[in-house]
């Protein structure tokens, strides 16, 4: 049914989603609420691990109205400067994973993390280091040979100032990781991190696409703008108020046969989500990419 769906729309499809308020208790409502608003995917619920039927649950409620579940977001520093706190992070992402096995979303996503002691995302200048590559492929191991996945995928997110920032360096990670639970998230936003890339970013989706294409599970959806000061600043806004090119990244998401879920972040309020998916399906209509 999928397929044809697809090929019956001149530039394929593509599942959106967003935060949605959920009210009560029932994972049907959940499930027909994301639909209401025309979403096809959802970020996975907070569910315990340990509550199987809650689980089963979820999964069966989302699958039922074809609302995929995006990702388990696990979002804490794998590379934190106390041990103990590196290890129950390391815990709390296998934790993470494992739940994205048991509901079927299609990833757990963090950061790879930050040797940055006052931000557990913050910058610090061997964030970009082989050192810093080789913890990332150490940590992906573990939670990966811990959980030994079959249907969904572990994946860091890029950001700008720690690997992997680039799709040379995300596809560097991929081959050392060796393993084929390892994916890609995408969220173009966090890879621009230069006034380069920032008015070259629909040369830099195509590069992402070419290079990542295959291995994406999911992306994140927000918009940038820069703000003019003495130096570089640039702002994360709602989609259609800043410069991202929604068209590239559309047609691109819309010719992958995994269907990697788009997924809208960072804003301010359920307007501002619901403005955001109103210009991405505005979009979507003028370039023959559909969303349903």
């Amino acid at each position: 049914m999928l397929a044809g769906r697809a090929a019956d729309a001149e530039g394929g499809w593509v599942r959106l989603g967003a935060p949605v308020p959920l009210e009560g208790d029932d994972p049907a409502a959940w499930a027909k609420a994301h639909r209401a608003l025309g979403y096809r995917a959802a970020y996975c619920p907070d569910v315990p691990l340990k509550d199987t039927d809650r689980i089963r649950a979820v999964e069966k409620a989302f699958a039922a109205e074809d609302v995929v579940l995006a990702e388990v977001g696990r979002w804490c520093n794998l590379m934190d400067a106390d041990p103990e706190a590196r290890k129950k992070n390391l815990e709390r992402v296998t934790e993470g994973l494992a739940l994205a096995e048991a509901v079927g979303a299609r990833c757990c996503v963090d950061i790879a993390g930050s040797f940055n002691k006052e931000s557990w995302f913050g910058p610090h200048p061997e964030n970009l280091s082989p050192a810093f590559f080789d913890a990332a492929v150490e940590n992906a191991r573990k939670i990966l040979d811990a959980v030994k996945p079959s249907r969904t995928k572990f994946a860091y997110e890029m950001i700008g100032w720690a690997l992997p920032d680039s799709a040379h360096s995300y596809l560097a990670l991929m081959k050392a990781v060796d393993r084929p639970g390892f994916g890609v998230h995408l969220d173009p936003c966090n890879a621009i991190n230069s006034p380069a890339r920032y008015y070259g970013n629909t040369a830099l989706l195509n590069e992402c696409f070419d290079k990542l294409g295959a291995w994406i599970v999911s992306c994140h959806a927000k918009d940038l703008t820069w703000d003019i000061e003495m130096n570089v600043h640039f702002r994360e806004v709602v989609p259609g108020t800043g410069t991202l090119d929604y068209a590239t990244l559309l047609r691109r998401l819309a010719t992958l046969p995994q269907q990697p879920p788009l997924m809208l972040e960072h804003l301010a309020n359920h307007e501002e989500y619901l403005a955001g998916a109103k210009h991405i399906f505005g979009v979507g209509a003028d370039i023959g990419v559909r969303f349903e």
